[in-house]
């Protein structure tokens, strides 16, 4: 006999046992189930309860042994149909779990919690008290009393029992207590308690100030009952007084938790340039053709890329289109709000994760609801539940911050290029350094090219020196300052202007050696030196989190010889205040902007110039926007520069052109000052002159004649593991397998691996580390090999303590 069943993505399975699993949906369940809705199921040999999500719904003879539901969660679908092919898409992209997939999509906020608890079964309402012990009868008069089921934890630690404590034991095994399961969402919606207006019944007489209150409330219909208060000067007894006479009633509304911003700006007036009105009108016409292609807005910074998408996004709303723009990292999203807001007040919702799970919640229903069409966001908002997009914008695409490092291992902007392909919309990459994959196939006509190429306004790029560290340290200047770099700081100050510094590394030292043995402090669970806080005295592990108190005893070979070398942002802040005790300077790193809203309080009292300088990480380079910034330095432009990554390159010049170009966007001229101990490598020149098409001929010859990307696809792999030899083991295993395979039933695949090898911090919190890496086409058959292989392994009992997973096109192999 057939019936209507359910193909459901079940939460917690792992990757080589996932696929969607077949239910019976009861008959109760048939007319309100759908698809894109979460339920729960029972799930394997133990029919333990689990989440799923449902994928699809057909009528079908159901296989001999199939379970049923056990309860649907959700009155609508979390999930359309474009997102549930989305998760389906990414579990065959990332290797990954579908409801990986699915989780990534929601807010954390709608996420559920099962919850256990007991409760009275009917006979055992109905038993008698006399058949049981003393404490069982406490067990018995605590549920009666409570009415429904009591939460486990709360329940047992109230009882001051344990969950294998006999008398609940008994209970349970006699049926006079039941163990029950239930889904409870992580955050509930916020509400506000009304007051509704109901016709006077009879015979019933109201006080004075009671039909004050009461004419006031026939007036509005329904109001917010502090309101109805302020407003007739009433107080809540009389509210409770009317409701008690029948005269009105109170219900519950529902309410959104706004996101704290700054103010919104005047929406800025502006002209646009040729060359600015040019890319708008391609970006229109490209966006017109509906074919879900991709384009490239490539200008220098300061060129106005933001004035054009505006304008674009305004003919993309007119249009009755969403649209969603992603900025990479937190530190951009107070301006760009600022600046959406202005332009398209309340259409405008943010997703990231400074926001509380509330907030985000709320967000997100915003969006669903049609609430709001515009979505400014970091990463996630990739996912945000627009019904009808026309448009997904990435500003700074090349950014590392766009590529989840957890499962599932997703680049925002090729999902981006998912949904754009699903909606026929049009996915603009922008950004003055384009990733050279990026620029590649905007060369190659895979993509279409726009180009602004002048500085908007009045103003002009920075003229930049170089200065050459070495000769300082011959001069005996011991500080991070060069003499050139003071002196434009205190000429800067003098003229009441603003200074931008770049350190790319927090903390006060940046790690801590003994003089006497060599040895270098380095964190007891990872393979990775400490960092010196001065705040606190402390040396930090920046990867784990490990905390220990700073000693001169050396743990190696026990002399009191244990001295600090490198400076982080804490040092430079300090160096800062002894060289100019009259400037305010303010630092800016992630231990400085913890706390909710403290980074957009900072760079509004920037802006608002309550300080002179700013000194801080990578969080000060990318754009920011003030007109009195005049001056920039880097303080060791070495530092992201020589490492074993073929990126490495790419990221020293996006970095030092994007800080250099936070200098003079206003109406005075700006210049910036590089320190560096090879003012040799040509790359620094190129960063100065901000010439990213020197840049990237170089950069593709040498990508072309090594085989990596766009010239190929990178697959790495990484174990990982609790014993180191295992996880050696482990990757030249899968390696040895990997290369079988693909001559056996993949040998027309392209396919170079390299060997296994440790990964440059081997170490992370006692779990040591290894990657395989492979240099192929991620074509069809090579991500079905990927999948066997995963699967394969996985039945590998002799390395059941390992872990691996595939990571496609990783930000860094290192």
């Amino acid at each position: 006999m057939k019936s209507i069943c359910a193909a459901v993505a079940v939460e917690g399975t792992i990757y080589h046992f996932d696929r969607p699993f077949t239910y019976i949906v009861p008959k109760e369940y048939t007319a309100c189930l759908k698809p894109g809705c979460r339920v729960l199921v029972p799930f394997g040999n133990g029919s333990r309860t689990r989440q799923g999500l449902v994928l699809t719904l057909q009528q079908e003879e159901p296989a001999p042994g199939t379970k049923s539901l056990l309860a649907v969660l959700d009155e609508e679908p979390v999930l359309d149909e474009e997102r549930i092919l989305l998760a389906q898409w990414i579990k065959g992209r990332y290797f990954c779990t579908l409801y990986d997939a699915i989780k990534a999509m929601l807010p954390l906020g709608l996420h559920m919690r099962l919850q256990q608890s007991y409760a009275l079964t009917q006979q055992g309402a109905q038993c008698a008290l006399d058949d049981l012990s003393p404490e069982q009868r406490r067990i018995w008069q605590k549920l009666h009393d409570a009415g429904k089921p009591v939460e486990q934890g709360a329940f047992l630690r109230c009882m001051g029992l344990t969950a294998d404590s006999e008398s609940l034991k008994t209970m349970l095994e006699q049926g006079v207590v039941e163990k029950q399961e239930q889904a409870c969402r992580r955050v509930a919606d916020a509400t506000r308690k009304m007051v509704r207006w109901q016709p006077l019944p009879p015979k019933v007489r109201l006080t004075p100030r009671q039909q004050s209150v009461y004419d006031m409330l026939e007036k509005v219909g329904a109001i917010y009952g502090k309101e109805l208060c302020y407003f007739t000067g009433a107080g809540s007894s009389v509210v409770d007084a009317l409701v008690k006479k029948g005269a009105a009633s109170y219900f519950e509304e529902e309410v959104f938790r706004t996101p704290h911003h700054a103010p919104d700006r005047q929406a800025p007036v502006y002209t646009l340039t040729p060359e600015q009105h040019r890319a708008l009108v391609g970006l229109q016409q490209a966006y017109r053709e509906q074919k879900g292609g991709t384009a490239l807005l490539y200008g220098i910074t300061g060129s106005g890329k933001t004035l054009v998408f505006l304008e674009l996004i305004r003919s993309v709303l007119q249009e009755n289109k969403g649209v969603i723009v992603m900025v990479p990292e937190i530190a951009l999203t107070p301006q760009m709000i600022g600046r959406f807001r202005s332009s398209f007040g309340d259409q405008v919702a943010v997703f990231h994760s400074a926001l509380s799970d509330g907030e985000r919640l709320d967000e997100w229903k915003r969006v669903s609801r049609g609430l709001a069409r515009v979505v400014v966001g970091t990463r996630s908002a990739v996912f945000a539940p627009l019904q009808h997009i026309g448009l997904i914008l990435l500003d700074e695409e090349q950014e590392s911050s766009y590529k989840s490092e957890q499962a599932p291992r997703y680049h925002a902007r090729e999902v981006a290029q998912f949904r754009c392909a699903y909606h026929k919309a049009l996915c603009v990459l922008s950004s003055a350094t384009p990733c050279v994959e990026t620029y590649y196939r905007a060369q190659t006509g895979r993509y279409q090219l726009f180009t602004l190429q002048e500085r908007y306004g009045t103003a002009v790029l920075p003229k930049v020196t170089l200065v050459d560290m070495n000769l300082e340290t011959q001069k005996g200047n011991r500080t991070g300052f060069s003499q050139v770099l003071q002196e434009k700081l205190r000429d800067n100050l003098q003229a009441g202007r603003q200074s931008i510094l770049l350190l790319n590394r927090r903390g006060y030292h940046t790690f801590a050696a003994c003089t006497h043995c060599g040895e270098v402090v380095t964190c007891p669970h990872c393979s990775i030196s400490m960092t010196y806080h001065s705040a606190n005295h402390r040396l930090v592990c920046h990867y784990c989190g490990t905390s220990i108190p700073f000693t001169n005893r050396c743990r190696h070979c026990g002399e009191n010889a244990v001295r600090f070398s490198g400076a982080g942002t804490q040092r430079g802040e300090e160096e800062l205040q002894t060289l100019f005790p009259e400037a305010r300077v303010l630092r800016l790193d992630t231990d400085t902007t913890m706390a909710k809203d403290t980074l957009q309080k900072k760079l509004a009292a920037f802006a608002r110039q309550e300080y002179d300088m700013m000194i801080g990480t990578q969080m000060v380079a990318k754009g920011l926007d003030f007109p009195r910034v005049t001056l920039v330095g880097v303080l060791n432009a070495d530092q992201t520069l020589y490492s074993d990554d073929f990126r490495s390159s790419e990221r020293a010049f996006d970095l030092l052109t994007q800080v250099v170009g936070r200098s003079g966007r206003g109406e005075w001229a700006g210049e910036a000052i590089i320190q560096t101990y090879t003012p040799e490598n040509p790359l620094f020149a190129l960063a100065a002159r901000q010439d990213y098409p020197a840049f990237y001929r170089k950069e593709v010859a040498l990508r072309h004649a090594m085989l990596y990307p766009p010239f190929s696809d990178l697959l790495v792999f990484g174990f990982i593991g609790e014993q180191e030899e295992k996880v050696r083991q482990a990757s030249h295993f899968f390696s040895c397998l990997l290369q079988q395979k693909a001559a056996a039933d993949y040998p027309s695949l392209p396919l170079r691996v390299l060997t296994p090898s440790p990964a440059a911090v081997w170490k992370v919190s006692g779990k040591y580390r290894y990657k395989l890496i492979v240099k192929c086409r991620l074509v069809r058959d090579m991500k079905q090999m990927t999948a066997q292989l995963l699967c394969e392994f996985a039945a590998k009992k002799e390395f059941y303590k390992v872990t691996v997973y595939a990571d496609s096109n990783p930000d860094t192999v290192l």
